[in-house]
């Protein structure tokens, strides 16, 4: 019975088939041709490559972008392809449904082997299904496009928070904006989806790590990070106090010693104190990446605000005051002992908002308002310290106490800590938040290093002055083992402290210019510097400031080495040494002109000069020498000649051209000679070279007295002889080897001339020996009745005159 009722139901159905095909092709020609095939061949066809072909376009546009402005619109522009996209899908998605319901319709094709279907219809389903597939590949196409659109927007938005720590000429709008609070107040959704997203992670962390198989493992965990941060450094300063003064000897090394510990303390408890609290997470199998993630980036964050509370407090020292390296008296190191610790706290909450900023991928906005927050609260801890410490000084100065004695270094740091703590308000204030940020970030990161530098070079000289010294127990062993006296391991210290200390410069040139200029976050202060900076507004120049800022830095700070290592060697080292003032001279002015070469190289470089550009410099040089300039250049090798050949020095008695004085100073151009009535004469460099010199006191020359008198005719010799040799031989000055001689040196009508010749340590003293041998040999010769020759005179007498007139001289 049923297959009876089947056999005409299938026929019913086929006749039905075969009304509807004609229908269905008339439907297939005109509406579903305007439904699938007309967005598929027109719109689709044509709408689906400009679409990819934009976000190829944007893609390369992203590549090359760097300012602001270009970020900006790259990320609308994404942001339109994006609902482009969704549009086109959307128009795509009716003519999808309609073709499936034309083929549910048709309903699928039969098996084989069974009822077979008209050409007609079998077309149908075909161009049915083809059209099927090609509206769906075009949709998924579509899907696709504005999925990359919209994650292309995303990375467009971090590489526009990453150019935001480069571009400092960005105008981003005044904290007293509402723009600023608005990521506080009306935070952007997709901002509260990834926050909340992480917070969930970490909660799920939270929950897991006190589950019963992980509780007892994250409660001691707990409690260790907790007794050692809170106990840690105090613990261990109690054993130091114990020991310092026992086992180190006395001396500075014990301040200086106790101040790098304090620091290596605090920073080393705190330190592993979060790290404890980090592995709680992260020991767990199931944390997930930003978990990881953000618990190894808060441990890095913990050193480096621990490194800033340390050394606040060790070099502070308001525990042990009278071991206090730097000279700042007790009330003053009480007002300033809290700012170090918060100034570290503040870099550290805010760090942590940075960190997960760049963690989840936050808007700008978001972005901004941490970096603006922050340089805000550094600014007014570095505004507030410089104002209480002032209010303290005055009122000790009011109450009679006596403060510190202010050097000139001192008063300059805290000049430049007050103007950039003003300048990074007032950048806030006008709008320039990556600017403040910039500046703040270059203010810890200097300040940092520059008190790291000054703690170990107070260390670096205690230690060596300690070991190397006389009395102490390992002065005493070198001193015994070696058989060295006390100059030599004076000397010792002196050449190791500064060994350590330009090792320690060099370092802190290299953390000063690797470090700084925009990195990202307080973590990034520690590891290299990246990009150039575009900028737009003020903006509108396109400035990089990171090479001229690194060039100022290499120059004042070569200066500064250079000037130390001259003054090192001129006072402490040379002395100490068997050479002559001379030659100490010249290898301190030597050292010094290659010093400002070297100097001169590194800031050219630091300026990002490539030297295999620098031919039209040397083009102009060249040109410039062969007009002007050849005198100088001539004069500046002539220095460096007299500088390695050293035919004259500092402190040779010379004559060059009628001028004779002894030489004070070579300079690179030119040479100072002092005359014997304590003026000046410069004379070029060239000219000591290409002409005739007179040193008198090249290779320890020997100065010679010499005296001619002239006697009359009838004087005895030999009684004249030993009278003067008398005179010489008796005078302090004159030398026993060789002996002072007298030699006869002419016998004519006015008389008898002898000349006594006397030798003298030296050139300088000649003049003033000679007249006291004057003085003396006048006296000798009055005492024994002799007279020197006397000027002969003739009388002329006039023809017819009785009278006589004065005749010439003869």
């Amino acid at each position: 019975m049923q297959k009876m009722f089947r056999v005409p139901f299938l026929l019913l159905a086929l006749l039905s088939c075969l009304l509807l095909t004609p229908a269905l092709s008339q439907a297939d020609d005109s509406t579903g041709q305007s439904a699938t095939e007309q967005p598929v061949k027109v719109n689709a066809s044509t709408a689906l490559p400009a679409l990819q072909k934009r976000l190829d376009q944007l893609k390369q546009q992203v590549s090359s972008a760097k300012t602001d402005k270009k970020f900006t619109g790259l990320t609308d522009a994404a942001q339109a392809l994006a609902e482009d996209a969704d549009k086109l899908a959307a128009a795509l998605a009716p003519d999808l449904t309609q073709v499936q319901a034309q083929l549910d319709v048709l309903g699928p094709a039969p098996a084989p082997g069974t009822l077979t279907e008209t050409p007609q219809v079998i077309s149908q389903r075909n161009k049915l299904n083809n059209s099927k597939t090609l509206l769906t590949t075009q949709i998924e196409q579509t899907k696709a496009i504005s999925v990359g659109a919209r994650n292309l927007s995303s990375q467009i938005s971090g590489l526009r928070r990453d150019a935001l720590k480069t571009q400092i000429a960005l105008n981003t709008g005044s904290i007293l904006g509402g723009n600023f609070w608005a990521p506080l107040f009306n935070p952007n959704d997709d901002d509260s989806a990834r926050f909340s997203d992480f917070g969930s992670q970490v909660s799920d962390a939270w929950t897991q790590a006190w589950s019963p198989e992980w509780r007892a493992g994250s409660g001691i965990y707990l409690l260790l990070a907790l007794v050692l941060g809170i106990f840690g450094r105090r613990v261990l300063d109690k054993p130091m106090n114990w020991i310092l003064p026992r086992w180190l000897p006395q001396g500075r090394f014990r301040r200086s010693f106790l101040a790098c510990f304090t620091t290596l303390s605090t920073t080393l408890t705190l330190g592993f104190s979060v790290q404890l609290i980090g592995y709680i997470f992260t020991r767990l199998p199931d944390t997930s990446a930003w978990v990881n993630e953000f618990a190894q980036q808060l441990v890095e964050l913990t050193y480096f605000s621990a490194l800033i509370a340390g050394l606040g407090i060790a070099l502070l020292s308001n525990n042990h005051p009278s071991w206090r390296l730097p000279g700042i008296a007790d009330p003053l190191a009480k007002t300033l002992a809290s700012f170090p610790v918060l100034l570290a706290t503040f870099i550290f909450l805010f760090g942590i908002i940075e960190q997960l900023n760049n963690l989840v991928g936050a808007s700008v906005a978001a972005t901004l308002f941490g970096n603006g927050l922050a340089a805000l609260l550094v600014a007014l801890n570095c505004l507030i310290a410089p104002v209480r410490v002032n209010r303290m000084r005055r009122k000790m100065k009011a109450d009679g106490e006596q403060t510190e004695a202010r050097s000139t270094l001192a008063g300059l740091i805290h000049l430049v800590i007050s103007i950039t703590a003003v300048v990074i308000m007032l950048a806030l204030v006008i709008g320039y938040i990556p600017l403040a940020r910039f500046v703040t970030f270059e203010l810890l990161w200097i300040g940092l290093v520059l008190s790291c530098l000054y703690l170990l070079i107070h260390f670096v000289v205690d230690f060596f002055e300690s070991l190397f010294a006389p009395g102490t127990h390992s002065g005493k062993i070198i001193k015994s083992t070696l058989s060295v006296n006390d100059r030599h391991l004076s000397l010792a210290a002196t050449l190791f402290s500064a060994i350590g200390k330009t090792a320690l410069l060099l370092f802190a040139a290299v953390a000063l210019l690797n470090g700084t200029f925009g990195s990202t976050t307080p973590l990034e202060l520690l590891a290299k510097i990246v990009d150039i900076w575009g900028g737009k507004g003020l903006e509108g120049v396109n400035i990089i400031p990171a090479h001229a800022v690194n060039a100022v830095l290499c120059l004042v700070i070569g200066w500064y080495v250079l000037r130390s290592a001259r003054r090192w060697l001129d006072n402490d080292f040379l002395p100490k040494t068997m050479m002559d003032r001379g030659m100490r001279a010249s290898l301190v002015t030597l050292f010094t002109n290659v010093g400002y070469v070297l100097i001169i190289l590194l800031t050219l470089s630091s300026l990002g000069i490539e030297w295999n550009k620098l031919a039209w410099i040397v083009s102009a040089l060249s040109v410039g020498i062969g007009f002007g300039l050849q005198e100088i250049v001539k004069n500046f090798i002539s220095g460096l000649i007299l500088l390695t050949e050293r035919p004259v020095k500092v402190g040779d008695l010379i004559s060059i051209s009628g001028v004779e004085g002894d030489i004070r100073r070579i300079n690179v151009r030119a040479t100072e000679i002092q005359l014997s009535d304590k003026s000046t004469v410069i004379v070029p460099n060239s000219q000591l070279i290409s002409q005739n010199v007179r040193n008198a006191t090249m290779g320890n020359a020997q100065g010679v007295a010499t005296i001619a008198l002239t006697f009359p005719l009838d004087i005895d010799p030999e009684q004249v002889r030993s009278l003067l040799l008398d005179a010489y031989n008796a005078h302090e000055q004159i030398l026993d080897t060789p002996a002072a001689s007298v030699s006869f040196k002419e016998l004519g009508p006015t008389g008898i001339i002898l000349s006594v010749t006397g030798y003298v340590n030296s050139p300088r003293i000649v003049s003033g020996t000679r007249s006291d041998l004057l003085y003396e040999i006048l006296k000798m010769l009055r005492d024994a009745g002799i007279s020197l020759s006397q000027t002969q005179t003739m009388v002329i007498e006039r023809p017819g005159s009785g009278r006589n007139a004065q005749a010439e001289e003869s």
